[in-house]
């Protein structure tokens, strides 16, 4: 598969720090972020790279030559006049004959890309958007999906967004089909995300691939020096699925928001004091937080699986308005006990992933590769307990509206003292 690396942005907010430097050669741990993408890359199998250059278009073909000094073959198109981020995809039209990826040159990351194509291509997508959390999905563009992750919805920041929302922020990675360059924009300019991108989300044809894998822009000096130190800590390469992970399984009510006995209704749903600074603590380690949560009100029939989503949504939301935010979200919609009015018949058996039960857990260490020996369970229930320690992890039991904030500075003094 070819990839397409975006390079000729000027890199204004950034300049002050390194005026004469264009932003793909800025050094991170005394080498260019692009230098860094391309090893990323090539150590996956992805060598066929072409670079889209701009401003400075010399200093960078100079560095990188064809190629072959770093083990991947470099071809270059130079925008001499500027046509937009995607304007150079329908000057390379003829080169793009199969599906591509589609990078930035100033983004740090370091993903699983096969784990990446595997999902676009058993989605047989024209498009998909790498995704993630953030801590400031308030201001950042949002992806709305619907339960098959297609994209149903694309916000920028300067849209009216829902009042709550999931946690969905586009990276600026993506996999495209060639179809999309069948047809050019008449415009001088192409902006590939209002143009090409967004125009396909409700169509069933573009999907988001939601992942904690590690993926942040460096354009500010403040952004610079957080990756760098992320660099420097190992967090960058340690978040890449490929590698296993440990995370600190989370229950809901109790837990993270208050607890009302049967949470019915989106009104109830109410953080409880500290969870959000807990949470930002596990986001700031290198754990995953992970929601796990029996929701037997869907098998009930009190709340419909929609209404569940909302009120997710709104935990999300009220997350990210604290700077902290959820990797994943698990919930069992089941229930063993049978003849109630209005209740889901074929959600009512005994199943496997309702707490005690492990399911939730052992399906999130398939998804996201995870070390269950080194993770920990957090509740507030001989049931988080036992689904805990039938996964073999770390359990804490913390009171019903406990404190969520001290179990985990708990989990951090003794992982950092191991």
């Amino acid at each position: 598969m070819k990839t397409v690396i975006m390079a000729g942005g000027r890199g204004t907010r950034i300049a002050q720090r390194f005026p004469d430097t264009p932003k793909p050669l800025i050094p991170i741990c005394g080498k260019p972020v692009l230098e860094h993408e391309i090893e990323c890359l090539r150590d996956q199998g992805f060598t066929d790279i072409i670079l889209t250059v701009s401003y400075m278009a010399d200093q960078l073909m100079d560095y990188f030559g064809d190629g072959s000094g770093y083990g991947v073959q470099l071809e270059y198109f130079v925008e001499t006049v500027p046509l937009g981020n995607a304007g150079a995809l329908f000057r390379l039209r003829d080169k793009l004959t199969e599906d591509f990826l589609l990078l930035n040159a100033d983004s740090v990351f370091h993903i699983d890309f096969n784990r990446f194509v595997a999902f676009h291509k058993e989605r047989n997508a024209l498009a998909t958007l790498f995704t993630h959390p953030n801590d400031h999905p308030y201001d950042s563009g949002l992806i709305l999906t619907d339960s098959d992750n297609a994209v149903t919805g694309w916000l920028t920041k300067e849209d009216r967004r829902p009042q709550w929302y999931k946690n969905c922020v586009n990276a600026g990675l993506h996999i495209l089909s060639p179809k999309l360059l069948e047809h050019m924009p008449d415009t001088p300019k192409i902006d590939l995300d209002r143009q090409i991108l967004k125009p396909l989300a409700g169509t069933g044809r573009m999907f988001a691939y939601q992942s904690p894998e590690y993926v942040k822009d460096m354009g500010t000096p403040e952004r610079f020096d957080a990756v760098s130190r992320d660099f420097e800590s190992g967090k960058v390469f340690a978040r890449n699925l490929k590698n296993r992970q440990k995370a600190i399984f989370l229950d809901r009510d109790g837990t993270i928001n208050k607890y009302v006995g049967f949470l019915r209704s989106i009104d109830d749903m109410k953080l409880l004091p500290g969870a959000a600074e807990a949470i930002r603590q596990i986001n700031a380690s290198g754990y995953l937080a992970i929601l796990v949560t029996n929701q037997p009100v869907i098998a009930r029939g009190e709340v419909t699986v929609e209404e569940l989503d909302q009120i997710h949504n709104k935990l999300e939301t009220l997350l990210g308005r604290e700077g902290a935010y959820l990797d994943a979200i698990y919930y069992c919609p089941h229930h063993p006990d049978k003849g109630f009015e209005g209740e889901i018949p074929e959600l009512k058996f005994d199943c496997d992933c309702r707490k005690p039960k492990p399911g939730m857990l052992l399906r999130a260490a398939e998804d996201y590769n995870i070390d269950l020996e080194k993770s920990w369970m957090i509740g507030d229930s001989e049931h988080d307990r036992g689904a805990g320690e039938a996964a073999r992890c770390r359990t804490k039991i913390i009171s019903t509206d406990g404190n969520l904030l001290k179990a985990v500075n708990e989990i951090m003094e003794d992982t950092y003292d191991r």
